[in-house]
């Protein structure tokens, strides 16, 4: 898929748990908002397990540990072991250790989740600037994070020591909104030292690689919220994507999607790991779903009945050919309020 325009969401005859052998799933905004288990999640992922899919969290918040994610999701009533998690701290841990040598210093900015890959690595994390790092590492910190923990990052890049980070998510979902997350943090201290420092999370190729390395997928399906990560990480690694509309992307900015985020499938939760996808269809003067069709001209027309998601399955299509290489430029108001999006 990677390199290519893809001009409508596919279709699958198969549910996609029969279809994949594992399931890429995000976290933040698709399993649970806030802590607490997003609606329909716990369910749809017991059966798509039961069923033999195999199920993989990747998350780009670097905060917790994989045991302490597992542990959550058992307690929301997801089974998991360590070892179905994998996080941008495990990612950028190994891009860091490729680099450096083995029982180096590194200062970290973050949580928990970066000292334990860091150690795993057989690199040695410190708090000071003046400890003679040989890296730092920002990673998501929480909502406490001390504001001292960015200029202690700040003196070390400044003096031209290596930076890296875990993911530049510019927010995070949680139970009260949209928060601030690691990329806000990156942009501190990347303001205070001019700097720029290496990446390791979606949508970027350490953290797909990290991802096949532990979980040995042949056949990975993608699942996320975000389009400019998950999607896009997907599109980067080459793989089929499924977007849920649990988390910060809404239709207007699927529509709007150049082609490295547009997905290969899109859902309004997990449920539709479950069964299989609607074809679009071209028609005469436009994209068919259901009941639905779309017509590309100044403003995006759509016509018809049926379900909301068909609807707007039909109205990507259009946008898409229309925008081809680049981003939809079409005004799409009248028909996303046609379904209530």
């Amino acid at each position: 898929m990677s390199g290519t325009v893809r001009t409508r969401p596919e279709g699958s005859a198969r549910p996609l748990s029969e279809a994949y052998d594992t399931a890429l799933l995000d976290l933040d905004g698709v399993v649970y908002a806030g802590g607490n288990a997003i609606a329909h999640a716990v369910e749809s992922l017991g059966s798509a397990r039961a069923g033999g899919m195999h199920l993989a969290y990747v998350t780009n918040n670097a905060l917790r540990t994989p045991e302490a994610v597992a542990a959550h999701l058992t307690e929301l009533g997801i089974p998991a072991e360590a070892a179905d998690v994998i996080t941008s701290a495990q990612a950028v841990a190994r891009l860091i250790a490729e680099q450096v040598p083995a029982g180096s210093r590194v200062l970290v900015v973050g949580g928990e989740g970066l000292r334990v890959a860091l150690r795993e690595r057989g690199l040695v994390p410190v708090e000071s600037a003046d400890d003679d790092p040989v890296a730092v590492v920002q990673g998501y910190g929480g909502p406490e994070l001390p504001w001292g923990r960015f200029a202690e990052a700040s003196y070390a890049v400044a003096r031209g020591v290596p930076w890296f980070a875990s993911n530049t998510d510019l927010t995070i979902p949680s139970a009260r909104g949209i928060a601030p997350g690691n990329g806000a943090a990156v942009e501190v201290v990347r303001i205070a030292t001019g700097a720029e420092p290496q990446v390791a999370g979606k949508p970027l190729p350490p953290m797909h690689r990290e991802t096949i390395l532990r979980t040995g997928a042949e056949r990975p399906l993608v699942v996320g919220d975000r389009l400019d990560t998950d999607i896009e990480g997907a599109f980067n690694g080459g793989v089929d994507s499924l977007l849920v509309l649990t988390g910060v992307t809404d239709g207007a900015q699927l529509l709007a999607a150049p082609p490295h985020h547009r997905p290969t499938y899109v859902d309004a939760d997990l449920r539709g790991l479950l069964g299989g996808q609607p074809e679009v269809v071209a028609t005469d003067d436009g994209y068919g779903c259901g009941g639905w069709t779309a017509r590309a001209n100044e403003r995006l027309e759509l016509e018809g009945e049926g379900e909301t998601l068909d609807g707007l399955r039909a109205l990507c299509a259009a946008a898409w050919t229309a925008a081809g290489d680049g981003v939809c430029a079409l005004d799409a108001g009248k028909a996303l309020a046609r379904l209530g999006l």
